[in-house]
């Protein structure tokens, strides 16, 4: 059959015994040493291969030294500040914030500072800070101010940004309104108003952030 497999036959001491048939033709034992030959070829192919591409893998870390990455690193870092400050400083934007800090101090202390972290001026700034119920019916207080303009990257605080409220519980709970206008650096007038209810904590943060504009994105 086809299918069979033929056994070699090994004489007493250990030899294989090589058939007539053997020598002739079909598969026979030197077939199989011509392949084992064979197989040892490409095997000597495979590991000169693997030789060559170690050897450029070696030439080329002789010719890429640490400094040489390092260096190219600061390189690229340096390009990326270049970007980021090209946006934050020069690239027109518009970007206002109001901070205000409430705290119980005999009384109710509001202080508030004005920042324009966007990198062109504002002008005709007016913000004010209602202090009244916690539904907002009645105002108690207000403090108000009146800048001609801020330069980009600056802010304002000051006495005039700074209000005591007196003669009102702690123990109750208030709402502070915060109202902002100011004319962009595109000469559009613009209007923000935030409301925070205090009252729970003796102090308290409240960071409220205009809508950003960048030009000529937006």
């Amino acid at each position: 059959m086809s299918g069979e497999r033929r056994k070699i036959p090994v004489g007493e001491d250990g030899e294989m015994l090589v058939h007539e048939d053997d020598l002739q033709g079909g598969t026979g034992l030197l077939d199989l040493v011509a392949l084992d030959a064979q197989s040892d070829q490409d095997l000597e192919e495979t590991m000169a291969d693997v030789r060559r591409a170690k050897e450029a893998v070696d030439a080329l870390s002789e010719k890429i030294s640490p400094r040489q990455v390092a260096l190219a690193g600061i390189v690229l870092l340096m390009f990326i500040g270049v970007l980021l400050s090209g946006w934050y400083w020069v690239l027109p934007r518009d970007a206002v914030d109001v901070e205000t800090n409430y705290l119980q101090r005999g009384g109710h202390l509001l202080m508030s500072e004005i920042h324009n972290s966007g990198s062109r001026s504002i002008t005709d700034v007016v913000v004010q800070v209602h202090f009244s119920s916690a539904n907002g019916s009645e105002i108690y207080e207000t403090m108000r101010i009146e800048v001609e303009a801020i330069g980009a990257h600056s802010s304002i605080a000051g006495d005039d940004l700074e209000m005591l409220i007196l003669g009102y519980s702690v123990w109750d709970e208030y709402l502070i309104t915060v109202e902002l206008e100011w004319t962009d650096y595109n000469g559009d007038q613009q209007r923000e108003s935030w409301e925070h209810e205090v009252g729970y904590w003796a102090t308290e943060l409240f960071y409220d952030k205009a809508d950003r504009t960048i030009w000529p994105l937006d």
